[in-house]
């Protein structure tokens, strides 16, 4: 999220989706290294890349590792990220005789590129169970509203009359469209990441692929035939889903700002937002929400779209926008989903009764 609104109270809890904001929490980062090192230790010694009683010594180590936050910080302005400065202090907390069987073959890409991994996991089931129950209210609005008949308007001018289940069905639709593109995404985004400094596996040959395979089946997840240090693509696809997501909830919350003006009077909800100044006002807050997240979530697109450009075997500049822009494209469809299925439980009539 920006970070002027991020934890603003004037503007936070209109933004804000804990849930999701938690995966990208230091503490969440903190665990995702810690579990990749220590699967990287265990696959390193399952495939014979090191020996199995040092791994386990330093495994005992490592089990209660937590970074020094503080110094993490101040090796990020010189390092640029927290991976080199992170895996200092973990091998001088198992020690010197141990320190050799930690970080084995990889590089900071990674660990970060893992962690990343894991929460969009994370997130990806926090999505489909709030786009199921999103469906469910949207349902059990349609047979709630079944045979009430409103005007249709095409290019926001009065057409025929509809049903209003055939508006709710536009809304319906493309939800469950995204669940099912979301089942099919998942394996492309969930995904290990493990290339070693320039991405080819050298520094773990000749048990580079084995030890990947380990360390993915550890983490459970997808065990990429390469590393994909400058390949984007997922992550680029996967944007544009969360940005269709929050657009077709941005469309629900159009059409129900336009539904409640003055004079139309098309639905009846409960709630709604009061005014400083015109005490009559009753404003349709969450389905504007909806359209600024929409918005929002769309303007970020093209920069992930941009950060694809990743040059050679590995961007630092691209790479770090994926950083500012992807977390906060998450956190943005967490907010929009949990506001969506608020709206329509929120609504008590559309359109005229038979």
């Amino acid at each position: 999220m920006n970070p002027l609104t991020a934890t603003n109270p004037f503007f936070a809890g209109l933004f804000a989706d804990d849930d999701i904001a938690a995966l990208f929490s230091g503490t969440a980062t903190a665990r995702a290294f810690l579990a990749y090192e220590t699967a990287l230790t265990q696959a390193a010694a399952q495939v014979g890349l090191m020996d199995r009683d040092l791994a386990a010594g330093a495994l005992a180590a490592m089990a209660d590792f937590t970074p020094d936050m503080d110094g993490l910080r101040g090796s990020l302005a010189t390092d640029g990220l927290a991976v080199p400065g992170y895996v200092r202090q973990l091998k001088a907390h198992v020690g010197a005789d141990l320190a050799g069987a930690v970080h084995p073959g990889a590089t900071s890409q990674d660990l970060i590129d893992t962690a990343m991994s894991l929460a969009i996991r994370s997130a990806n089931d926090i999505y489909s169970a709030r786009l199921t129950a999103l469906i469910a209210a949207l349902e059990e609005l349609a047979k709630a509203q079944a045979g009430h008949r409103l005007m249709a308007r095409t290019r926001m001018q009065a057409a025929l009359p509809i049903d209003a289940c055939h508006r709710i069905a536009t809304w319906t639709a493309p939800c469950q469209r995204h669940l099912q593109r979301l089942r099919a995404l998942r394996p492309e985004v969930e995904l290990l990441q493990f290339g070693g400094p320039v991405g080819d596996r050298q520094r773990s040959q000749p048990h580079g692929n084995a030890l990947a395979a380990a360390l993915a089946q550890q983490l459970g997840l997808q065990n990429p035939p390469q590393s994909w240090h400058t390949e984007r693509d997922g992550l680029a696809l996967y944007a544009g889903w969360l940005s269709a997501v929050t657009g077709t909830l941005g469309k629900i919350g159009q059409d129900i700002c336009l539904m409640v003006q003055q004079g139309i009077d098309a639905l009846d909800q409960t709630g709604g937002g009061g005014s400083s100044a015109m005490a009559h006002k009753q404003n349709p807050v969450t389905a504007e929400m909806l359209v600024t997240l929409a918005r929002y979530t769309a303007g970020q697109l093209p920069l992930m779209h941009q950060a694809m450009v990743h040059e050679q075997e590995r961007s630092g500049a691209l790479w770090t926008l994926e950083w500012m822009v992807l977390p906060a494209m998450m956190t943005c469809t967490g907010t929009a989903l949990t506001r969506a299925t608020e709206q329509i439980r929120a609504i008590t009539r559309i359109g005229t009764a038979p």
